[in-house]
């Protein structure tokens, strides 16, 4: 006798490994956990000394941002073989996916933990923390600019659709009669 044996994580099929786009509810879920987690820090350790915000990560963030809006735009027309753009390497194509992914998931963690933070700077009224209202919602900015960013650099990834003449007929269009 044999016994019926479980299909392999991931699921069964030549998909299972295959990388899909991110979810949003994914990075929503991550901002929501973040926000809540700045938000019950900041309210505990607020007046025990805590320095003022630097300005140093929302620089960081804006800059991120910029430089992976710049890779979406030339990736998506080298990709797309615009003039005067050279041939788009695979490899690099690539890895930008992954930049993009992490990019996105890492935006959205900051982007809930400088909401948490704003928010709770909003609800304070002293000297401090309204000080500290500028960089917070400056970090709040940056971080949801590298998100979209983020998201537009993988968009610029995908491969574009062939049209129908071009692709190639596919083993069960080939052979009527049989699914």
């Amino acid at each position: 006798m044999t016994q019926a044996q479980s299909p392999p994580p991931g699921g069964a099929g030549p998909d299972r490994s295959r990388m899909g786009p991110t979810r949003i509810s994914t990075l929503v879920v991550a901002g929501l956990a973040a926000a809540a987690v700045a938000w019950l820090l900041i309210s505990t350790f607020y007046y025990s000394g805590i320095p003022q915000l630097p300005w140093l990560p929302v620089v960081t963030l804006a800059a991120l941002a910029v430089l992976e809006g710049y890779a979406a735009i030339n990736t998506r027309g080298r990709i797309d073989r615009r003039p005067g753009r050279a041939p788009v390497n695979a490899l690099m194509v690539a890895r930008f996916v992954v930049l993009a992914k992490a990019s996105a998931l890492a935006g959205a963690i900051f982007a809930g933990f400088y909401a948490g933070l704003t928010a709770w700077l909003f609800v304070e009224s002293t000297r401090a923390a309204t000080e500290d209202r500028a960089p917070a919602g400056g970090g709040l900015l940056a971080s949801l600019a590298l998100v979209a960013a983020a998201l537009w650099l993988e968009r610029s990834c995908r491969v574009p659709e062939r049209p129908e003449d071009e692709r190639e007929r596919d083993e069960r269009e080939s052979r009527p009669g049989q699914r």
